[in-house]
């Protein structure tokens, strides 16, 4: 494994395979079957462990963990002329930015 290893996994169940699948979002190619979560996660995280060791042996880029990215807090978002035409009057009749009004609306989503 891995020494401090600061990838984002996850663990779901595969319908379609029947099986619990590991995952890591900054790996999206790669996965793991298992029939337990716990073996799942064991598995991704082992193979993630041996793409890095073959990525630093052959002095390839190794992606950082989403967890230690910084972030500058902005990104620009298209939309269609008739949403943003929407939005901009929302915000307008609520009395706030157009810029808050997209934050507040993003911020209600489930992560």
């Amino acid at each position: 494994m891995l020494q401090n290893d600061r990838y984002t996994y996850r663990v779901t169940w595969s319908e379609e395979d029947g099986e619990y699948i590991g995952l890591c979002a900054e790996f999206a190619s790669l996965s793991w079957l298992a029939s337990e979560p716990e073996a799942a996660l064991l598995g991704i995280r082992q193979v993630v462990a041996d793409v890095v060791a073959d990525l630093q042996k052959n002095g390839e880029p190794i992606p950082e963990p989403f967890a230690t990215r910084k972030y500058s807090g902005r990104f620009m978002v298209r939309v269609p002329p008739e949403l943003h035409r929407q939005l901009a009057l929302e915000a307008a009749e609520s009395g706030v930015s157009l810029n808050r009004l997209a934050s507040d609306k993003l911020s209600r989503i489930p992560c």
